[in-house]
């Protein structure tokens, strides 16, 4: 299938790890040119969660854009009453507000070019909270809200806005030294192995998802192929989340 993506300009943030460099590497592959957004190591480097942000990669990108793809996030174990303000901030600086930001700058570009396309990568427990992190769980539904509102206000001019969610992922996140498997496991005394089994066990389909599998699913929704797809949040989560949304 020809993506439409040939030459195309491409903005990825958080583009040099996990789900990001997948998705940055892509589409690459299909044609695109793409911008790499990352606080070190990328085409431009900068911290998305700067006030100016929007306005610096708007600079940096020769011509009006075609795809944005806001990646950059994280997330780390902490109970609801351990959760700090500063902490709840931090989240919503980086899963909310930077989103916005990048699309306040972009998408009136891509609507006066003709169109474009814009996908925020959320959560599954953004769609159903894990009180692994509650901040990273409300942030990442709020994430997902903003992205209808960006899609509901774009459609008509042809710039289409949509989220993926996915589940637990094979990244360094989860599987790194210090990731997640290593915090839940300091905190519920299993073993490192003991946690990923059970985090593999848990979707439907028997295992973690894998980054270029989300990266395939943001490809799609970046390309011709998917003009008539705006507003939607599509789970990649193997049927982690048991609801039709």
């Amino acid at each position: 299938m020809d993506l439409g993506l040939e030459g195309r300009l491409c903005v990825v943030t958080g583009a040099t790890r996990g789900i990001g460099a997948a998705t940055a590497r892509m589409l690459t592959q299909e044609g695109a040119r793409v911008l790499s957004v990352a606080r070190t190591g990328a085409d431009l480097e900068l911290d998305v969660t700067d006030a100016d942000a929007g306005e610096r990669v708007l600079a940096a990108c020769s011509g009006a854009p075609w795809a944005l793809v806001n990646n950059a996030g994280t997330s780390y174990v902490r109970s609801l009453d351990e959760l700090s303000d500063d902490e709840w901030r931090a989240q919503w600086e980086l899963h909310v507000m930077a989103p916005l930001r990048l699309m306040r700058a972009l998408a009136p570009v891509m609507a006066e070019a003709g169109g474009g396309r814009m996908v925020t990568v959320s959560s599954s427990s953004g769609k159903r909270p894990s009180l692994t992190n509650a901040a990273y769980s409300v942030t990442k539904a709020a994430a997902l809200s903003l992205s209808r509102v960006f899609a509901d206000t774009y459609a008509a001019d042809g710039v289409l806005v949509n989220s993926v969610a996915p589940g637990p992922v094979a990244t360094e996140l989860w599987t790194g030294e210090g990731g997640l498997a290593d915090q839940v496991a300091a905190g519920t005394g299993q073993t490192r192995d003991e946690v990923l089994a059970a985090t593999h066990s848990k979707p439907p389909i028997g295992r973690m998802g894998e980054e270029d599998e989300v990266a395939a699913v943001i490809a799609f929704l970046c390309s011709e192929q998917a003009s008539n797809v705006t507003g939607a949040a599509w789970s990649v989560d193997g049927g982690s989340v048991p609801v039709i949304l």
